[in-house]
């Protein structure tokens, strides 16, 4: 900010930095900077620095105290309450007031807040703070509900900044108890073929360090719901007895409690056996099944779909039959074009819940939306000429999927090869020319690092950083009449007016293509936008449920959005198989886009006498449905769903005498 005209090469020499170092080093600033809600600062290609003039305005007046404020960093009460809950879960003195005001920095009023807080923290728990003067402070109340909340807070603990130092501090846990865990966990990835997530790996040596201590002051687990037969024939409890092969005084309860631990973990990558959990594999293809027949699609290479989704659920099932899903963070939230599709989700786990027998949280359902989100954007794409791009994440298969998803449509000209951990992309054998990552990696290439949910701004601000690392320039800098001169020189040009115009266009536009792009595509459509009063017929009657549904497509055909032969499809996967019924007297025939659906359209046959549909169910409503992909009809098919749900409505659709009437209704759900 002193000399900003200085160049990378001038800083390198006389920082005695190598080039690698500056760009590692001016991540971290802009990290920095990104947390004041600053921008960050740009590098041209010819390695001159560009920075925004409201950094200069925020931080030019004072860089001394700017600077020696951000040596020292203040906890929040939240913070206090995390360390002071981690102090009593793993001292092995009689801790005091002192213990805490030592220790956090603060008054003792102060900390007489905080316990009060921490004791409001644990209600969740069931668990409760007390004082004696022989013990000190203590958190009593069931051992496994003890071990959840340890397993919680060593997690919160190690997202602070500094948090693995704090957590040694506070603990007492030494770097070679750390490195003797993560040896031992390492070994059991490869006697379970499998490969942790880099947040698991980080967080379980402490964990278990941690619950190896409590066993050893007595803390065991005496009565508890984890059953036996389940877990003892796991390969993860055989995995547990190697990791505790020198442990023997440890409890089988607390054996299994570990066991329990490494089947919640999330896994990066594992090859698992089919029948590991009983009927996990029905549930999981039936809950797929009820998703297609909610979102009226088709997923492609189901298979392998199958395969991700088992590999997520596997871990899921533990976590959520033994309430162990709060040590599971979801990170952010969906973006809007998932929103409606978790809503679909959640409505077809009923077998996986009924399988696992309680309710599935929706932090879990949102890992499972984003996995299926994710399949169903992908698309082939030609890497050859193109900007080769690597995505990597430590937060698990889930976060990263959504990470690579979201980059890929923010740079559609790049292709994006793979979403790794870490662990992964040091050992990553493929070219690639770029890197987005939401951690500081040592690499040659081109880092670029971002957050996993990115907002309009932020977005717009990653587009315009990374072309301006990549080429140098970004397209508002681009002199039109420059180029115009240089045209000149080498073409006759027959209407420079035109010319320019269309030039200073192209460059405009250029900047903002991923947005343009994103906005038309992800537009929501209304049911009356589908449904209009030309797409609606009123019949008495039907002489059987192909002629009604052939009825009900007619306005479809007649305007072009389906082909012919889309209704014969209709018709004959209709004959295979009743999903499309959406509730009592409705349904929504409907075939796959590439039988013939040119573009998105809905229309709708009113009987009111009804037709009779296999031997279970009797139709009024035919609603088909023309879907040219997967998301621009899925907000009116939420909002028909809704329709579907209320009897009255339906009624009064039903023995309606004119279309206006039907219409009306249609446009009053139509407004959610």
């Amino acid at each position: 900010m002193s000399d900003p005209g200085i160049t990378s090469s001038a800083l390198e020499e006389k920082l005695h930095l190598s080039r690698r170092q500056l760009g590692y080093s001016l991540g971290k600033i802009n990290d920095w900077l990104m947390g004041l809600n600053l921008p960050v600062i740009e590098r041209t290609r010819q390695g001159h620095f560009v920075i925004d003039q409201s950094v200069f305005s925020e931080l030019n007046e004072d860089m001394e105290n700017t600077v020696s404020a951000t040596d020292t960093i203040i906890l929040t009460e939240d913070q206090r309450v995390q360390l002071i809950i981690m102090m009593i879960l793993s001292s092995e003195e009689e801790l005091s007031l002192n213990h805490f005001t030592y220790e956090l920095k603060v008054s003792k009023n102060t900390i007489l807040n905080d316990l009060k807080k921490a004791q409001a923290f644990l209600e969740d728990y069931d668990l409760n703070i007390r004082y004696t003067r022989k013990y000190g402070y203590l958190i009593e109340g069931k051992e496994f509900q003890v071990r959840k909340l340890l397993m919680y807070i060593t997690y919160l603990i190690l997202q602070m900044s500094n948090g693995e130092n704090r957590l040694k501090d506070l603990a007492d846990i030494r770097n070679e108890q750390i490195d003797e865990f993560t040896d031992r966990l390492e070994q059991v990835e490869n006697q379970l073929n499998l490969k942790f997530t880099d947040e698991k790996m980080k967080t379980m040596p402490y964990i278990l360090i941690l619950i190896q201590r409590r066993i050893k002051r007595g803390y065991t687990i005496n009565s508890i719901s984890i059953e036996y037969e389940e877990l003892s024939d796991t390969k993860e409890y055989k995995a547990t007895e190697e990791l505790l092969y020198d442990m023997k005084d440890i409890p089988v309860s607390d054996r299994l409690f570990i066991t329990l631990h490494l089947l919640t973990a999330n896994v990066f990558s594992s090859e698992m056996a089919e029948d590991e959990v009983p009927n996990l594999v029905p549930a999981i293809d039936n809950m797929l099944r009820q998703f297609e027949k909610s979102a009226c699609i088709y997923l492609q290479d189901r298979e392998q779909l199958m395969e991700k989704l088992l590999q997520h659920i596997k871990p899921a099932y533990y976590r959520i039959k033994y309430q162990l899903t709060d040590t599971i963070l979801f990170k952010g939230t969906l973006s809007q074009e998932f929103k409606e599709m978790h809503l679909l989700v959640k409505r077809s786990v009923g077998l996986l819940e009924q399988l696992i027998g309680s309710e599935i949280p929706d932090n879990e359902t949102a890992y499972i939306t984003m996995l299926i989100g994710g399949w169903m954007n992908k698309h082939g794409e030609s890497i050859d000429k193109k900007v080769k791009a690597v995505v990597v994440c430590p937060q698990g298969v889930s976060v990263s999927r959504l990470m690579f998803n979201e980059l890929r449509k923010l740079f559609p000209e790049f292709v994006f090869l793979d979403f790794l951990s870490v662990r992964e992309f040091m050992n990553y054998t493929l070219d690639y020319d770029v890197v987005f990552s939401s951690t500081y990696l040592e690499t040659d290439k081109k880092l670029f690092v971002t957050k996993v949910f990115l907002g309009r701004e932020e977005k717009y601000r990653l587009r315009k950083q990374v072309m301006l690392g990549l080429y140098g320039y970004t397209p508002n800098e681009i002199n039109v009449n420059r180029l115009l001169e240089i045209i000149s020189n080498h073409a006759d040009i027959n209407n420079e007016r035109a010319l320019k115009q269309e030039l200073t266009e192209y460059f405009d536009k250029d900047e903002d293509t991923a947005f343009v792009k994103q906005n038309i595509t992800n537009k929501s459509m209304n049911l009356d936008d589908l449904i209009v009063p030309d797409n609606i017929t009123l019949m008495d009657s039907a002489s059987s449920w192909e002629e009604a549904f052939r009825k009900s497509a007619e306005p479809l055909v007649d305007s072009g959005k389906i082909e012919p032969h889309y209704v014969d499809e209709m018709i004959h996967y209709c004959k295979r198989d009743s999903y499309i019924v959406i509730g009592p007297n409705i349904a929504i025939p409907h075939a796959a886009p590439d039988d013939g659906a040119n573009e998105v359209g809905m229309s709708l046959l009113r009987l009111k006498e009804g037709v009779q549909y296999t031997n279970d169910y009797k139709i009024n409503l035919i609603i088909t449905i023309s879907a040219v992909d997967k998301q621009q009809h899925i907000h009116a098919l939420m909002q028909l769903m809704n329709l579907a749900g209320s009897e009255m409505d339906k009624n009064k659709m039903i023995k309606a005498d004119k279309i206006e009437e039907i219409y009306k209704i249609i446009q009053l759900y139509s407004k959610n």
